[in-house]
């Protein structure tokens, strides 16, 4: 194969996410009553090569499926995967996912080749009775975070809560001296000294959470910081502002006791703080309802809803924020539109109060404007 036609090739299998959305919203139509639906995930850098080699392998040992019909849906799957992998020339940056598999019932059959918009993170391959979507799922999330820290005066670790996954960020020390019984001057000084130090290792925290957290913030993804530890020093911390003003804005009122740090103390956070958790992720929602319902009870003529009009109001450059309830069928359609016209987009999820009233009355999307519309 030419170079030339491999590299378009390759190309033409990338998706977005909205197209993932997509495959992801067809696969799990499928299903089967023998385990005939083929999933495979190369991550980058795989050799196709030892690819082949595998399915190849794969492919001789189908012989010792019992039942034909099995068998034969098997062998479909597999030479049908083989056959996508021999178009192209290597595997994309991103990686390739390959769903191919036979409804044993009609003889309807499925293969899709692509390359997703995030790496895909592991090799896999399996045939089972349905396609296995768990390595994508997140793809698609918008995936607002939640920030976890958990400060004590000589540690600290800085955490990341986005969509089911909790990950440490960086763990930090220091050596912070305990207190002496010297008395006497010698020991306000020595206090002094030992608090001094107290107060850079709490700055370099704050530089550090700067660092992790700030790029979120300014891509719109950071809903919320919510502090912890196991003693006061979270409440200095707090109350002495380490942290950048943009970040400190959004530190949780109520500060979380646990007992441990790492990964072991941010699932502790998380299973103590659960109705914090959800309170700073859905404020931006709240906030923004309630801003639309203050339009609505004022008529102030700063609010647009329904399809029709909330689509014209776009195309105008009118909207400021765009509402959209996380239940309609065409969350990513209204997404990208309103990007394009430069709008912000709130996502208004089912377990918030008043969602369900949103939804209902309003058919789950609505516009606040920049300015006054003309009637």
């Amino acid at each position: 194969m030419g170079e030339a036609k491999a590299k378009t090739i390759e190309e033409k299998i990338t998706v977005t996410k909205r197209e993932l959305a997509g495959i992801l919203r067809e696969v799990k139509k499928w299903s089967a009553p023998a385990t005939v639906l083929l999933s495979l995930y190369i991550p980058p850098g795989r050799p196709l090569s030892d690819v082949m080699q595998l399915l190849r392998q794969e492919y001789s040992i189908t012989d010792n499926i019992k039942l034909k019909k099995t068998r034969q849906a098997v062998k479909r799957a597999l030479s049908a995967a083989m056959d996508r992998l021999q178009m192209i020339s290597k595997v994309p940056p991103n990686g390739l996912v390959l769903f191919c598999g036979e409804n044993m019932e009609t003889g309807d059959f499925i293969c899709l080749m692509f390359s997703p918009p995030e790496k895909v993170p592991v090799f896999y391959y399996r045939t089972d009775k349905r396609f296995i979507t768990d390595f994508l799922e997140e793809m698609v999330e918008d995936r607002d975070a939640i920030g976890i820290m958990i400060i004590e005066r000589d540690q600290a670790t800085i955490g990341l809560l986005r969509g089911g996954r909790l990950e440490v960020l960086e763990e930090i020390d220091d050596y912070i001296p305990g207190k002496h019984k010297m008395g006497g001057q010698s020991q306000r000084r020595f206090d002094r000294i030992i608090e001094q130090m107290v107060e850079d290792f709490f700055k370099r925290v704050g530089e550090h959470a700067a660092r992790h957290y700030l790029p979120l913030l300014e891509k719109g993804r950071l809903k919320g910081i919510i502090v912890a530890g196991p003693g006061y020093a979270k409440m200095d911390f707090v109350k002495g502002k380490y942290l950048d003003y943009r970040l400190q804005q959004l530190v949780s009122r109520e500060l979380v006791d646990v007992a441990y740090q790492g990964d072991q103390g941010l699932k502790e956070v998380v299973m103590k703080a659960e109705s914090v958790v959800q309170t700073q992720m859905y404020r931006e929602a709240v906030k923004a309802l309630e801003e639309f319902k203050a339009h609505l009870a004022r008529n102030t003529g700063m609010i647009v809803y329904g399809p029709a009009e909330v689509r014209q109001a776009l195309e105008m450059g009118m909207v400021k924020t765009l509402l959209i309830h996380d239940e309609r069928d065409d969350v990513d359609e209204w997404k990208e539109e309103a990007e394009r016209y430069g709008a912000k987009v709130v996502i208004i999820p089912p377990s918030i109060p008043e969602a369900e009233w949103f939804k209902n009355v309003f058919d789950g999307i609505a516009g606040i404007l920049r300015f006054k519309l003309r009637r």
